[in-house]
């Protein structure tokens, strides 16, 4: 049991209040950091697993980025990659829908790929979550090289 940002060695307590309240294993410190992320930001669950399951593979994501607008719950910048872990999907109304659809517009004239993701995904499906996003990112790489 070691925190997932520094190694350091966690005890019982730690591993359970961090499992407990953020899905994942993180020592004090980073537990602290991370709640004034998501008190900020009102980050849910699942997009903190999803942004440690990317760490793990290699992905090198930020979790909560600001994209000039607003906070991104996790970006992959060097392909321009925008993920937003929707917690609202099963009550998205025609002007939010509208919304989305205008972000998504922008951010592709911007250069950037936006996709939404379910929670219901990460919660029950963060191993193939992650395996599907990194084939987005190795398509991503292939177009950025090609121009």
């Amino acid at each position: 049991m070691t925190c997932l940002e520094c190694n350091k060695k966690l005890s019982y307590i730690d591993h359970k209040n961090s499992i407990d309240t953020y899905g994942v294993e993180l020592c004090k410190q980073h537990q602290a950091r991370l709640k004034k992320v998501v008190e900020k930001n009102n980050t849910c669950i699942e997009a903190i697993k999803l942004y440690y399951g990317l760490k793990n593979a290699g992905a090198n994501p930020m979790l909560e980025w600001w994209d000039g607008k607003k906070s991104i719950d996790i970006a992959i910048s060097r392909v321009k990659l925008n993920i937003e872990v929707d917690t609202q999907h099963n009550m998205i109304t025609h002007t939010q829908a509208i919304n989305d659809l205008e972000e998504a517009m922008h951010s592709f004239k911007n250069g950037f790929t936006s996709i939404r993701i379910p929670n219901v995904v990460v919660k029950y499906y963060l191993r193939e979550t992650v395996n599907n996003i990194l084939g987005i990112i190795e398509g991503l790489k292939v177009n950025i090289k090609a121009i």
